[in-house]
């Protein structure tokens, strides 16, 4: 077994792997180079995003700064916002659902899941996965009741 997969499979692993070390530095320079573009620059912020992310969908919206591990095990749905100061420790699959918006300074633990439609309250660390159609929040995270976009004012983007 690799220390990869020994990384997936949520065992101890070596991170100081040659091959996961090269992910390691190469999504450091990749966060580096999104946090130091232009805001206005998107086209330049959706090919390192491209690079950098496992998977995304549409209207995916990340304000810098951010930081990842690796960021090729962070998969995020369609319309999803994520804001300022946000930190993946993704040495395991990170899975963010569809019309998801996650507030400033939330701290996502590895292996983390959370469904569609779900809020996440600014300097919330989310631990444990967090279901469809929840607004969650606090240290450590969690659901505090049922997300009704019609009475939060949660918009989907454009």
């Amino acid at each position: 077994m690799t220390e990869r997969e020994k990384m997936l499979a949520g065992r101890l692993y070596d991170c100081g792997d040659p091959e996961l070390l090269a992910q390691w530095h190469r999504a450091k320079d990749l966060v580096r180079d999104y946090n130091a573009a232009d805001s206005a620059d998107l086209e330049a912020k959706e090919a390192i995003l491209s690079q950098l992310l496992g998977g995304r969908g549409k209207n995916v919206w990340i304000t810098p700064p951010f930081y990842v591990d690796y960021g090729v095990n962070i998969f995020l749905g369609n319309n999803c916002e994520i804001n300022m100061n946000c930190v993946f420790l993704d040495d395991n699959r990170i899975v963010i659902g569809d019309n998801a918006w996650i507030g400033g300074g939330v701290l996502l633990m590895p292996g983390v899941t959370m469904g569609d439609n779900v809020v996440i309250g600014a300097g919330s660390v989310v631990t444990k996965d967090i279901p469809s159609n929840t607004i969650a929040y606090g240290n450590p995270c969690r659901a505090v009741r049922e997300n009704r976009p019609e009475e939060t004012g949660r918009r989907t983007m454009p």
